[in-house]
């Protein structure tokens, strides 16, 4: 039985989740089909496009993401509070980069004459926007159906190119957090498509390597990592980016079973920082697909109310 979505997003328990969309068709989102003899590779660049503008639109941060053959995953931050402090007006702007103007906020714009009944009507589609742009349900939404409509077009046929909703994944501590991110930018690793983070093309951890070489602090428009971890610290993601590299490094070696993929081990520190015991790590990494709460007993026991729900349909961290 289908989740509401309700029951699956709720910022007050955390502004982190894995987010997957997946096509329905044989046919492939992106890569090469060889049933067909065809290649969709270029498709992946229009993922990555439309994320990246999206994302520099929406109050959500992008951490992480991976663009494969019939799927994507993407782990996003909501930043409430940037689109709270938005004026009328940048949300406006914002909103109307990805749509068309409606004629009464034209006039608005253009800061006509309006009624009472009129500033009224505007300043309710305004805040209609604004919790949009801090909505994941309409990041994905306008991703999917852009990418949906250029492919129906490429491949001359109408129908559904996604399936009917994305799956999410609520990451409620630090530790749900960097596994869900490992695991996002290992995927083409694991699947035997690249050998190497560095080499992986089309996801966040590339793309913030090559930032990285070129001496720039992060990979625009991708959520920064924390220069120096602290409480009270600026919206960032929680760690560094260098520890965040060998995580990466080191998880892509250790996970073995039915992926074919893997790369060489290195030590690493942030293992022993978050306090999580190899093995574990190992179990949670492997197995972060398979629920829809992803956090320690007491992050899990915490967040229940706040989605409406008594089930512990989750994945624990130790």
């Amino acid at each position: 039985m289908t989740t509401a979505r309700s029951q699956l997003i709720s910022v007050e328990a955390t502004p982190y989740y894995h987010c997957v969309s997946r096509c329905v068709r044989r046919s492939f989102l992106c890569g090469y089909d060889k049933l067909t003899q065809t290649s969709y590779e270029h498709r992946r660049g229009w993922v990555e496009k439309r994320l990246k503008r999206i994302a520099t639109v929406f109050c959500v941060d992008v951490c992480a993401y991976a663009i494969m053959s019939n799927h994507y995953h993407v782990v996003l931050h909501i930043n409430k509070d940037q689109a709270h402090r938005l004026s009328n007006h940048e949300v406006v702007e914002r909103w109307l980069t990805l749509h068309r103007a409606p004629v009464l906020i034209q006039r608005f714009l253009k800061s006509e004459s309006l009624s009472d009944a009129e500033q009224n009507a505007c300043l309710t589609i305004i805040q209609t926007w604004r919790e949009r742009l801090c909505s994941i349900s309409w990041f994905m939404r306008l991703l999917n159906q852009y990418i949906a409509s250029e492919a129906n077009r490429e491949d001359n046929c109408t129908g559904h190119f996604w399936e009917g909703r994305f799956k999410s994944q609520a990451l409620l501590d630090e530790k749900a957090l960097a596994a869900a991110m490992a695991y996002v930018d290992l995927n083409p690793i694991r699947a035997g498509i690249a050998d190497t983070p560095e080499t992986s093309n089309f996801t966040s951890v590339k793309a913030r390597i090559k930032s990285l070489r070129k001496n720039q602090v992060t990979a625009p428009p991708l959520f920064p990592f924390a220069d120096n971890p602290r409480n009270n610290m600026p919206e960032r993601l929680p760690f560094h980016l260098a520890d965040y590299l060998e995580l990466v490094e080191w998880t892509g070696q250790q996970i073995r079973g039915d992926k074919p993929g893997h790369i060489q081990s290195t030590q690493l520190p942030i293992l022993e920082r978050l306090g999580i015991e190899t093995d574990s790590w190992l179990n949670i990494c492997t197995n972060i697909k398979k629920c829809t709460l992803v956090g320690s007993a007491a992050a899990i026991q915490t967040a229940l109310p706040l989605f409406n729900r008594q089930r512990r349909t989750a994945l624990q961290i130790p």
